[in-house]
């Protein structure tokens, strides 16, 4: 990104501090980035805020309105460039200037063109002292999904499994309860709360009956979708019983299937097929006409292998139990044909590695992926 002036430990320092406020409108703010910003005069943080809610007052006017009569002559460190346009909320940009800000630290230029660069540009010709670019890599991570979703108009998309230590999902009669931990549960309703949409394949509804929800946190709970390709769902499943918005996706369905889905309050979606299934990029088009900037993969291996075979998938989080299942015919975590030589494998980048009670989570991003 250029940083105008280069970057030292005390801009890092608050920087991470806005970074760790951001984080804390995630689930609630989609389609919009989450954004965290801090006011600092004479070395002491004398506002801070963070972007609460999706048409709610950015970030930048919680923090400049806690800092009041301080502001004149501070520094404001913000996560993403402040936007130059009427919205939903007048521009934080004219609201940094009217503020009497004499210096911004940008951590990265927001990616919508009706922004990018303009809230900067703005700031510098009103006289404000910019520097860009402070932990950069951290701010763009923390908006990957809007990043994604406002350069594409495709959600991300994120495949989560919990698996054995020998690469199983379920055993040989089906039972898949609990192959993680109680602490990687939670850490799984987490990252739920990051996600507009959870999908699950058929098989994983018919035999799991799971509820898609953040109920170990506190948060919104995602839309509910399940790839049904020819109307096999159940109707009787936890999922169609609980509030929020739930979706049937399907290439092929009885009409008389849909007149009862439908009367339960759960949408169903045709979408056009592709080798007998629902076409998977023509579902995340048709997400991202809904304003549903993200879609967390959930199961089963079916699921997973056919989204990954489509070169679909932007990051994954494989949850590693210390457990050995065994058997040729339990079920793996990631189905399909596979790849026929090791070099074609699937190769994870950034990978990350982290550790829930006894598990072990591998986290990394797919290159390649549209």
């Amino acid at each position: 990104m250029n940083p105008t002036n280069p970057t030292n430990s005390v801009d890092e320092r608050y920087m991470r501090l806005a970074i760790e406020l951001a984080h804390k409108g995630e689930g609630y703010t989609n389609p919009n980035p989450i954004v965290g910003a801090v006011v600092v005069k004479d070395g002491t943080i004398v506002g801070q805020g963070y972007h609460h809610e999706f048409g709610g007052p950015h970030a930048e006017v919680f923090a400049l309105e806690e800092a009041g009569e301080n502001v004149a002559g501070a520094t404001i460190y913000v996560t993403l460039e402040p936007c130059s346009h009427y919205g939903k909320t007048p521009p934080c940009a004219d609201r940094i200037i009217a503020a009497g800000i004499r210096r911004a630290v940008v951590a990265c230029r927001d990616p919508n063109p009706v922004v990018n660069g303009k809230g900067i540009e703005k700031m510098r010709v009103a006289g404000i002292e910019i520097t860009e670019g402070v932990l950069e890599g951290e701010a763009r991570r923390a908006n990957e999904i809007f990043f994604k979703y406002v350069q594409s108009g495709l959600p991300f998309v994120q495949l989560k499994l919990a698996q054995s230590l020998d690469g199983r999902i379920a055993t040989r009669t089906g039972d898949s309860t609990w192959i993680s931990g109680e602490e990687s549960r939670i850490q799984v309703h987490r990252l739920r709360r990051r996600f507009a949409a959870i999908v699950v394949g058929t098989n994983t509804v018919i035999k799991d009956d799971p509820l898609l929800t953040v109920r170990h946190v506190e948060g919104p709970n995602p839309v509910g979708i399940v790839l049904d390709g020819r109307g096999r769902v159940p109707l009787e499943r936890k999922m169609f019983a609980e509030d929020g918005r739930t979706i049937v996706v399907t290439a092929s369905m009885p009409e008389d299937k849909e007149a009862e889905l439908c009367a339960r309050g759960v949408e169903v979606w045709r979408l056009p097929a592709a080798a007998g299934k629902v076409d998977l990029r023509q579902l995340l088009v048709r997400l991202g006409k809904e304003n549903l900037d993200s879609l967390l993969i959930e199961g089963g291996g079916e699921t997973a292998a056919a989204f990954l075979e489509s070169g679909l998938i932007d990051k994954v989080s494989f949850f590693i139990a210390p457990l050995l299942i065994g058997g040729r015919d339990s079920v793996a975590s990631v189905g399909g044909e596979g790849v026929g030589v090791v070099a074609n494998g699937h190769k994870l980048y950034g990978v990350e590695i982290a550790q829930f009670g006894d598990d072990m989570m591998i986290e990394g991003y797919l290159r390649g992926t549209t």
